[in-house]
């Protein structure tokens, strides 16, 4: 079989030798599997944020104050951000079956360091090692990708998709109620103990993925701005994506804050809401097979539109009285959420055709625009929401997700 090149002929040169790209897979993979992959990248992802809604007991156990506890999901997010451009693309220069079962073993390996912490700061440390493998997760999707044949793509990538988003949503859910009813160490001991399951049986029937290059770890790096420069249909998912996160961010961000300050709601009702956003994931599979029949260019258009009317429309809980506002936003969150995800699935769809070989680079850049929303949306939002109040959060976000919209409708995939 002939080798994939790496790049193509008007981009720089990666040094490479004995290239082996594997085809993508000619057989669907098996029912068990995909819920295997869809089981440990929300597993993986769901390490994030185990610490969010535990934040209070974690400051008062370990002696740290209002202000420092805040440097937890900090560093959990620094660590993630370091690890999707630093360990992600590994998945293309080595078999991704060792990368992701290397990765369950550090992963795990965190959670009890996290679990046992006996101070503050060697719990900080564990946060940041905790960002960067949960990295897991950006592993196992284009693991799902490379097992997939081209016709059902979407759908199995939105499948796994599923998983992951559900272990976002509902980790916050999770954590809160483990942590009242056992203490916080049991939170992360508890999820030490699903990744090992999790784990074990990955190392039973996980499937080798032959690496796609051989090069250096300097060039593997280096050819992520090859990439970036060659491909304009990577730049526009990332940004896309990007401006979707903005939105999606500066809601789940501030959306506890206001629901105090506004109706003196706690963090229960807030954690409900997640589970409204967890009923959006169900639009992960959905769009997988609307994209494997119609074109992805078509959700990601579909997803943008209904979050932009999504935040249009909760300008007016303003208003509202206190009934109709929650409802309205729960109603709201469903929707947007479902808009945020299709589009996720469809971009990772576009990104993954592109080039076969560098399927874990690719995604590594989609998500590393993504995280730089998440980041600016957090951020904006609490900002907006100090000066502006929740019309200033609900404008953000209308005008991000219209901005993406338009990159989307101007966008000839």
């Amino acid at each position: 079989m002939s080798a994939l090149p790496l790049t193509s002929p008007s981009t720089p040169t990666v040094t490479t030798t004995s290239t082996a790209s594997p085809p993508d897979a000619g057989a669907t993979p098996s029912a068990p599997l995909i819920v295997l992959l869809a089981a440990s990248a929300g597993l993986g992802a769901a390490s994030l944020y185990y610490s969010q809604p535990i934040l209070a007991p974690l400051a008062e156990d370990l002696h740290a104050s209002t202000g420092g506890i805040g440097a937890v999901p900090m560093l959990t997010q620094l660590g993630y951000a370091a690890g999707i451009l630093l360990l992600t693309p590994l998945g293309d220069r080595f078999d991704r079956r060792r990368v992701i079962l290397t990765k369950f073993v550090l992963l795990i390996a965190t959670l009890l360091m996290s679990g046992f912490a006996p101070g503050f700061a060697p719990f900080l440390v564990a946060s940041a090692l905790l960002g960067l493998t949960a990295t897991l997760a950006q592993d196992v999707v284009p693991m799902a990708a490379a097992l997939s044949p081209a016709e059902h793509r979407g759908r199995i990538v939105g499948q796994v998709m599923t998983g992951l988003l559900l272990g976002i949503l509902l980790s916050r859910v999770m954590s809160g109620v483990i942590a009242d009813l056992l203490g916080w160490r049991w939170v992360y001991g508890l999820a030490a103990l699903a990744l090992t399951v999790a784990g074990l049986a990955s190392w039973r029937w996980l499937p080798s993925s032959p690496p796609a290059m051989r090069t250096t770890y300097g060039g593997l790096l280096r050819s992520l701005g090859g990439l970036w420069r060659t491909w304009p249909t990577l730049r526009r998912a990332a940004i896309a994506q990007g401006l979707l996160a903005v939105a999606f961010s500066a809601f789940w961000s501030t959306l506890a804050v206001m629901l105090h300050a506004r109706f003196g709601l706690g963090s229960a009702v807030s954690g409900a809401f997640g589970l409204a956003g967890a009923a959006g994931a169900l639009a992960a599979p959905l769009a997988g097979r609307i994209a494997d029949r119609r074109g992805p260019g078509v959700v990601t258009r579909l997803g943008a539109l209904l979050v932009v009317l999504s935040f249009a429309a909760m300008s007016v809980t303003a208003w509202l009285d206190r009934s109709a506002a929650i409802a309205v936003l729960v109603v709201l969150a469903i929707v947007f959420d479902f808009g945020v995800q299709a589009a996720l699935v469809a971009h990772q769809t576009i990104v993954y055709s592109l080039d076969p070989a560098a399927r874990s680079r690719l995604n590594a850049l989609l998500f590393t625009g993504m995280f730089i929303g998440m980041a600016t949306g957090a951020a904006l939002g609490s900002l907006l929401l100090a000066h502006w109040g929740w019309l200033g959060v609900t404008g953000l976000a209308t005008v991000a997700s219209a901005a993406a919209l338009v990159v989307r409708l101007t966008a000839d995939e």
